[in-house]
Order: structure tokens, then sequence, then C-alpha cells
């Protein structure tokens, strides 16, 4: 695979992920000395900050085990930042109501990422990506918690156990009570908390413009005041153990190449690691995702013998289709037959792999100086499913050409004709029209007029524009008809779209080669052509 695009540093980068690996358990890290090391760092840490105390397990209390966990930080020139070994409490051995709580903490929505690095693009902001060290030990800890000793770090013969005074990774609780501290520090600052978004902030002093998009322990912000990005670095420096990552190029997984053009975003290692893992990266490429008129429902094929790596292959894809969009559908049917997949249910994941070994480097391509006009297409497949005669949705919004946000999903009931079929896609749609306008409002962009969709189905646009069709529209459930009220309101303008051109398309159906070709092209998916 060629990678004479990439620039000189870029290449560097993508060498050493690709090339470094990370050690799976104890006993293989416990034969290299950096990660000895990066242990007793961060058991050293740990300590430091009262992270827990020694002590007898009280009767009738159990401990929970914990477990390292090894990972390579990168900067952004390629070269290695530091090896990062990480203690994480085993938290699935908790119990409710006894050593935990609430749990849920917000984490940015990857629609959210991928607006805010479209938006970045066109007005030229400067990005910049920190990492905080030991996140979860910002916390405290409400319940009585009790561990056992980290593996290596206490005699074989001690009956000592670590009674957790702060959180520590792993632990069921522990993403609420860091989100709590850093949500209170960011707000403290000055910053606004987005309402479509819980994890997006944003802070505007005059001209001045800040966002920060928050997962977990990773942040990534930017904006157009470069002096009002130090202060800001340094005030989170003031409150947190940070780690300064520098020009974003790899964020949770999604490696990032910019140069005047814009954005490029593509997964590359990922897919490669998923290729290798299955023993493909010998095999010859295909030039489709999934074979036209499969009857993978149908399959009465024998049981696949291991099940346990059908799921693991297809729980991978699942985070491929981040900026693989044209998976969207191959993959929404893969995960179908997650429970007792058969051989021709692995044979079609082999096919979606052997896809990716032509494709590796395909990506989204996010252009500066744009004019950011929400666009949108939705379609749908009446009857699709076989076994429960329920329809797919299928949508994609674009921001000035580069796809934002995109969904294959079943529909929840079973509709009667195509026209109701589409119109409940409309529906779908029109919720997701409401949610990315009042996020791009937060980025303070304003449309210029009602937000154009795109549909095939003229019976559908009718209905939804002309409420005298009730005989065939009043079986629907009411909350369909929000689309009315839409075009009403000035939101939304539906069009009609000859179906040989709508891209949604690729979202409800195996395509063949050609018209599955048409439609990445209008998809604005580029392939190894990533800025520099």
């Amino acid at each position: 695979m060629c990678s004479a695009n990439f620039s000189d540093s870029f290449k560097v980068f993508l060498a050493n992920v690709t090339a470094f690996t990370e050690p799976r358990s104890f006993k293989d890290a416990m034969e290299f000395d950096v990660w000895r090391k990066a242990m007793g760092f961060e058991i050293t840490a740990l300590e430091d900050s009262g992270t827990w105390d020694l002590v007898d397990l009280p009767p009738g209390k159990r401990a929970i085990g914990c477990k390292w966990v090894f990972k390579l930080k990168f900067n952004s020139d390629g070269t290695v930042e530091r090896h990062k070994a990480r203690l994480v409490a085993l938290g699935n051995r908790q119990e409710e109501g006894v050593d935990y709580d609430e749990t849920f903490a917000p984490v940015i929505k990857m629609t959210t990422v991928r607006t805010f690095l479209n938006v970045a693009a066109s007005r030229n902001w400067a990005l910049h990506q920190m990492d905080v060290h030991n996140a979860f030990l910002h916390g405290t800890l409400d319940e009585e918690v009790y561990m056992k000793p980290p593996p290596g770090f206490l005699s074989s013969g001690s009956t000592k156990v670590c009674r957790l005074k702060k959180s520590l990774y792993g632990l069921k609780q522990v993403p609420r009570c860091w989100f709590g501290t850093l949500q209170t520090a960011l707000l403290d600052y000055g910053f606004r908390q987005s309402t479509s978004d819980y994890s997006l902030f944003s802070l505007v002093r005059g001209d001045s413009e800040i966002y920060v998009l928050v997962y977990v322990d990773d942040l990534l912000f930017g904006g157009n005041d470069t002096a009002l990005l130090s202060a800001f670095k340094s005030y989170l420096s003031s409150q947190f153990h940070m780690k300064d990552l520098g020009t974003p190029r790899y964020f949770l997984g999604i490696e990032m190449a910019r140069n005047a053009e814009g954005f490029f975003l593509c997964q590359r290692k990922y897919c490669l690691d998923i290729i290798s893992e299955a023993g493909l990266l010998g095999c010859r490429p295909t030039d489709i995702p999934l074979a036209p008129n499969h009857r993978l429902a149908h399959s009465v094929d024998a049981p696949y013998d291991n099940p346990y790596q059908y799921r693991r292959i297809v729980g991978k894809l699942i985070y491929l289709t981040l900026t693989h969009p044209e998976l969207s559908y191959s993959v929404h049917i893969l995960s179908q037959f997650m429970q007792k997949p058969t051989v021709a249910h692995w044979n079609a994941a082999l096919k979606v792999l052997r896809y990716l070994k032509g494709t590796p480097g395909q990506g989204i391509l996010y252009k500066a100086g744009t004019d950011l006009v929400l666009t949108g297409y939705c379609d749908a497949d009446y009857n699709a499913c076989p076994l429960t005669r329920r329809s797919l949705t299928g949508f994609v919004f674009f921001l000035d050409g580069s796809p934002i946000s995109w969904k294959t999903k079943k529909q929840d009931t079973v509709s009667l004709s195509t026209a109701e079929v589409e119109y409940r896609s409309m529906s779908w749609t029109t919720k997701e029209v409401k949610w990315l306008n009042t996020l791009l409002h937060f980025f303070g962009i304003t449309q210029p007029g009602p937000i154009p969709f795109h549909c095939d189905n003229e019976a559908a646009i009718h209905i939804a524009t002309n409420p005298v069709f009730h005989e065939r529209t009043k079986h629907i459930e009411s909350h369909c008809h929000h689309v009315r009220d839409s075009i009403l309101n000035g939101l939304i303008k539906p069009a009609y779209v000859p179906s040989g051109e709508q891209i949604a398309d690729i979202f409800t159906k195996a395509l063949g080669v050609v018209q599955f070709r048409f439609l990445i092209s209008k998809l604005g998916i580029c392939n190894l052509h990533a800025p520099t």
C-alpha cells in the first residue's frame, strides 16, 4: 500500500503506531524493563495520592480483584511518549447497592467529534489534545470498597487488602466521580455546558472562543485564540496532572492528518489489526463488503464453532463504522447473529474484512473554508427483515459535502406500505435534524434557511406536506407527524431525489459494485488521499 501522499512526520507516526506491540498480561510485561518501570510509576502515583490503605479484610466483606492494562502513548511526531501501565479494578465483581450506586457518566458522541472537526477545519481553528494522568484518582469514593493487592507488589504470604479511599479505573462508579470533578473545574473557569451533548463545553470571551470535548480522561479542544488556549492549558495543568499531547494525531483510535485542505480521519491501524487478527493480511480484496440479495437471515449452515471470535470481529467492525459509513448496513446485518452465528455468517464477516483489505486507509475528509450548510438524505427498505417483516431506516447528514452523522436502524413496527415506511424514515431523520441543528447552534452556526433532506418516495413527501392524505396515515402513531410540524416551522424542507441518486440507499441494502462505488464517491469518502 502506497503512502507517498503522507508527509515524512506522518509516515513516522503511522509506522510507529503500527509496529509497536503492547503486552497482554502481567507475565508478558515483566519480561521488559520499560514495562516494569511503568508499573512502578503507577503504584507510586497511587500511593502518593492516598488511593488506598492496606488493612485486614473485615468479616462479611469481600475484596474484588485487579489487573494490569498496558498502553503505548505517542507524541504527535510519532515517537513514543511513554509506556503506560494502568492498574484496573475488576469492577465486574461489584454488587449494586453494596459497593456502588449511581454509575452513569456522559462521554462525547462521535457525531459531535466529527461535527467539531468539520467546524474546526472550516474556521481554521488551532486544535490540541491533552490527557489527564490518573484521572480517576481525582474522585473520592463514598462507598466502602476493598480490593486485592496489585500483582507483583505484595508478598505472597500477606493477607492485607486495599481499602479504596479514592476512585480507581475499573470501578463502576468512578467515571461519574471523575466527570463531576472535571465538570466543576470547567464551569468554575467560565465554560458553558451544552444541553445537546453534556460532554461538550464552550468558553466565549468577546470574539474569542474555545470548545472542549471530553471522552473520559482524553480532552480534545480548539478555538480561534491561541493566547486563550494557552491560558486554558495552564489552568488545566494547575488543577490536574496533565499530559500535553500536542496537535491531535490519534484520538480514540482515529488517526487525524491535517494540512491547508482540511482534516482527514481514518482508522488504518485499527483496520489492519482486525484483518491481522482474522489472519487475512495476505487475502485477495473484494470490491463490496456484502453480496447483493444475500440470505443470511435464512442461513441453514452449521453453527460456527467459535462464536466468541465472530462476536469479537463484529464488535470491532461496529467501532470501525466511525470513519467507514459505507459499512453501516453490513455491520447492522452481521450484528443480528451474535448469539448463534453460522458458518455463512462467519464467511460474510470475512468478506467485509476482505473488502477492508483493499481500503484500510479509507476515511473522511473535512475541508477547510466551507460554508457549513447542513443537508440530509433518508431512505427505507420495505420489509427488509424476512424474519420480523420490519423495515430498515437509513440516513446520512452532510456539513458542506462531508458526512457527520449516519445510521442504519430497523424500524420498531411493521409497516403496511412503502409510503408508510418512507414516512417513518422521515420521522426518524427529523429527530436527528433537530438534534444536529441544536448542536450547530452551540457552535454559533445558523442555517440560512430550512434544512433540506432528500427522500426518493414522492408519496411520503406528499403525506408530510399535505394533511388531506388522512386515509393513508390515520393508523400511524402521532409521533410520526412531527415531520409536518417541522415543515410548518421552517426547520426542514423535504426534497425529492431519484432512487439512483439516493445516497442513503447504501445504508439500507447491499448493492452491486457499480452502484456501491457511485454512492461511495457521493459520500465524500477518500482512499489514501490524506492531507499531510
